[in-house]
C-alpha cells in the first residue's frame, strides 16, 4: 500500500504539468489577453469589444498603434504584465514559480494569488464539506431502507420525490429557496449574503457557531438536492445487487439475522461502489456546482473568482486556481483509494501496477 501511494504522490507531478502547459498554450492562443484588457480600460472600452479579427488579422503593434496610443505606454503595460518576454521565457518563470508555490500577483485586484486563493477558500471549502457530508448521511442510509422496502408504498413516494429533486437544477432550487424564506415572501428566515453576519466578531462562539451554519442552510441545501437523488439510487441499487449474491444466501442459511447478513457482509461490498464516488461529489461541488450558488448567495468563494478572472483574462489567478484545483482533485482521487482499504481491508493496491 505505501508504494503504491508514494506512486500515485508522484504522478502527481507530471499531472500538473501536462495540465498546466495544455492550458497555458490555449490561453496565448486566445484573443483579449491582460494587455488588451488594459488598454480597453484606459479607452473607455469594455474588455470584451476587443474583437477577434484584430488580433487575427493584425499584429499586435498595428493593432495596438491603430488606437491611438502612445507605444511608450503599450511596451510599458506589457513590460507590467509579463509580455516583454517572449513565450518560452514566460513558461520558464511560471513552472520555476509554481514549483515553489509562488503563483504571482494578480493583474487587476493588486494582490497575491495566494492570499486571494487563501481568502476565497474557506467559503468553498465550507460548501463542498458540508453538501458532501449532508448528502451521504442521508443518502446512504435513504438508499439501504429502499433497498430493504423495494416495491413497498415507502419506496415508491420516495422515489417520486427524488425524481422531482433530481430533475431540478440547483440553482433553480436555489432561487425558490431564497423566495420562499429568505424575504421573497411573508418569511425571511435565512439571510442570503455572505458566509457570516456583519457583526460576527461581536458574537460569542456560540453565536458565531450558529451565525455560520445559519447563513450555510440555504446555499447547501442547494447544493445537496441534486446529489443527493443520484446517491440514493446508486446506494440503493449497489445493494439489491448484492443482496441477490450466492454469499447472502448462505449467510442466511446459517441462521444470522437479516441486520447481521446486511451490515456483516452486503454492506461492505455494496460500499465499495459508494466509497469511490466520494472523491468525485466533493470535487464536483467544490469546483463546478458552487459557482452558481456562490453568485446567488452573494458568496465570494473560489469558484466565482475564478470566472471572474477567466472573464478578465487575469492569467495569474487562473492558472494559480487551476494548480489549487488539479492538485486538489488529485489528492482527494488518492483518498478515495485509502478509503476503499477501510471499508474492505481485502484489497491490495501493491498489486497493481500503476
Amino acid at each position: 500500500m505505501l508504494g503504491y501511494l508514494m506512486r500515485r504522490l508522484l504522478l502527481i507531478i507530471p499531472t500538473l504539468l501536462c495540465i498546466l502547459l495544455v492550458n497555458f498554450f490555449i490561453v496565448q492562443a486566445a484573443p483579449g489577453g491582460p494587455v488588451e484588457q488594459a488598454i480597453a480600460k484606459l479607452q473607455g472600452v469594455a474588455g470584451g469589444t476587443i474583437g477577434a479579427g484584430h488580433t487575427e488579422t493584425m499584429n499586435a503593434g498595428q493593432s495596438r498603434a491603430s488606437r491611438g496610443l502612445d507605444p511608450k505606454l503599450i511596451k510599458e503595460i506589457e513590460r507590467q504584465y509579463g509580455f516583454d518576454k517572449p513565450l518560452h521565457e514566460r513558461l520558464w518563470l511560471m513552472l520555476k514559480n509554481y514549483a515553489q508555490l509562488d503563483f504571482g500577483n494578480s493583474f487587476f485586484r493588486g494582490a497575491k494569488v495566494t492570499d486571494l486563493i487563501l481568502q476565497k477558500m474557506p467559503v468553498s471549502i465550507s460548501l463542498g464539506l458540508w453538501a458532501t457530508l449532508i448528502t451521504y448521511l442521508v443518502s446512504i442510509p435513504l438508499g439501504i431502507r429502499k433497498a430493504v422496502k423495494h416495491g413497498s408504498h415507502f419506496d415508491i413516494w420516495s422515489s417520486t420525490a427524488i425524481i422531482i429533486g433530481y430533475a431540478m437544477p440547483a440553482f433553480l432550487f436555489a432561487m425558490l429557496l431564497v423566495v420562499l424564506f429568505a424575504g421573497g415572501t411573508s418569511l425571511s428566515w435565512f439571510p442570503v449574503r455572505g458566509l457570516v453576519s456583519e457583526n460576527f466578531d461581536e458574537l460569542s462562539t456560540l453565536g458565531k457557531i450558529a451565525d455560520y451554519f445559519w447563513h450555510l442552510v440555504l446555499p447547501v441545501t442547494s447544493l445537496v438536492i441534486g446529489g443527493f437523488a443520484t446517491l440514493t439510487i446508486l446506494t440503493k441499487n449497489s445493494f439489491l445487487n448484492e443482496v441477490t449474491r450466492q454469499y447472502v444466501v448462505t449467510a442466511r442459511a446459517k441462521g444470522l439475522s437479516e441486520r447481521r447478513v446486511l451490515y456483516g457482509h452486503v454492506f461492505r461490498n455494496a460500499m465499495l461502489l459508494i466509497v469511490a464516488g466520494i472523491p468525485q461529489a466533493f470535487i464536483s461541488v467544490f469546483f463546478a456546482g458552487s459557482l452558481m450558488i456562490e453568485v446567488i448567495f452573494s458568496l465570494d468563494g473560489l469558484g466565482r473568482m475564478s470566472y471572474e478572472a477567466a472573464v478578465s483574462r487575469d492569467y495569474p489567478v487562473v492558472f494559480g486556481s487551476l494548480f489549487i484545483f488539479t492538485l486538489f482533485g488529485l489528492l482527494i482521487k488518492l483518498v478515495g483509494d485509502i478509503c476503499y482499504t477501510l471499508v474492505d481491508p481485502r484489497i491490495d493496491f501493491s498489486a497493481r501496477n500503476a
